[in-house]
């Protein structure tokens, strides 16, 4: 059996919650007269400065000035939201979510509306991804024939995302003949993962009588052309950002318009999302303090979900805000949008 917590560290746990969540609320530093009014319990003004003494000790309080209250630290942030973590879904508020993205088809459409939601619902900064793997689905291809032997080659997967590419080739397909063999990979590939379809593709083609079908002579030369290899970038969208602006992050101005420049690049968010979103999917992950990724992000934190969609893809859902935001109603936040979105149908 575990070891059950004595009844003090109980006690120190709860007094630390108590001073994380009023300086959530008020900003300023947290004395023990004011966690004694709202803890209303038999704890002491006394007890509570003892308590807050062996806080300081253990690293989780600071003291700004010597006269004043207490301040939180990043180690009490972290275990302010381990208690939150696991927070309960709530069905109506699901169904919302479930009935607003349904409406959007595509999935580059729901990365967007998901990233605009969290940030209506946070205030802070809504960051939505999906990134594409090799077992995407295939829904269908279309070839078109354009001038100087170029082909436009247009890959659709059962995400509903739709990619394209022009190749030139070395000799000209006639559209008849890109008809064919656009049929043939719709017939034999759709509903097939992309890495699958590679393998399957690739014995077929070095099969011997492959060099004597028409069709399959023409499909090798599209395939070393980079059919199907159309590229997994992903899809990123961020909003909110003009949320920051109004904080206190003990930034320079310059400072601060290298903050933003850093969250107008992909792959610097994709990073980030890498990097704190490392727990399995569906579980809600919570790194408090960012400065491991920049200096310039020292006083925010990062709130986010990794899910598994059955197209193939993996979804990143997250908020990024103020190290002293609401916990409880970010998570939430995320655990609603994160579940909403992988229950939608591919």
């Amino acid at each position: 059996m575990g070891r059950v917590p004595s009844s003090s560290k109980v006690r120190e746990m709860d007094v630390l919650h108590a001073i994380v969540q009023s300086y959530i609320e008020s900003g300023v530093p947290v004395a023990s007269r004011t966690i004694s009014r709202r803890r209303r319990d038999s704890l002491s003004p006394a007890s509570i400065r003892n308590v807050m003494a062996d806080l300081c000790e253990a690293g989780y309080l600071s003291q700004p000035h010597t006269s004043a209250g207490r301040v939180p630290t990043e180690k009490a942030f972290r275990c302010y939201v381990q208690r939150l973590a696991k927070g309960r879904v709530l069905l109506a508020e699901l169904e919302r979510l479930k009935s607003e993205l349904g409406l959007i088809e595509t999935m580059e459409g729901r990365v967007e509306c998901s990233s605009r939601m969290l940030t209506e619902m946070t205030h802070s900064v809504g960051i939505a991804a999906a990134i594409p793997t090799s077992s995407q689905i295939l829904d269908q291809i279309e070839l078109i024939g354009l001038t100087d032997q170029r082909v436009l080659m247009v890959v659709v997967t059962r995400d509903q995302t739709v990619r394209n590419r022009v190749v030139t080739l070395d000799e000209a397909i006639r559209q008849e003949e890109l008809g064919s063999i656009r049929n043939y990979i719709n017939r034999n590939f759709s509903g097939w993962s992309l890495s699958e379809i590679h393998v399957e593709l690739q014995l077929r083609l070095e099969q011997a009588n492959a060099a004597y079908d028409a069709i399959l002579k023409k499909l090798t030369l599209l395939y070393s052309k980079g059919l199907l290899d159309i590229g997994l970038s992903p899809e990123v969208h961020l909003e909110g950002t003009s949320n920051l602006l109004g904080l206190d992050l003990h930034l320079t101005r310059e400072k601060m318009r290298e903050l933003f420049r850093t969250l107008e690049e992909k792959k610097k968010i994709l990073q980030l999302l890498d990097r704190f979103l490392e727990q399995p999917a569906g579980e809600v992950a919570v790194q408090v303090g960012l400065s491991e990724a920049s200096p310039n992000m020292r006083e925010l934190s990062l709130i986010g979900v990794t899910v598994a969609l059955p197209s193939g893809l993996s979804a990143k859902i997250a908020v990024l805000g103020p190290m002293r935001m609401n916990y409880e109603r970010v998570i939430s936040a995320v655990l609603h949008m994160g579940q909403a979105f992988q229950s939608l149908p591919a």
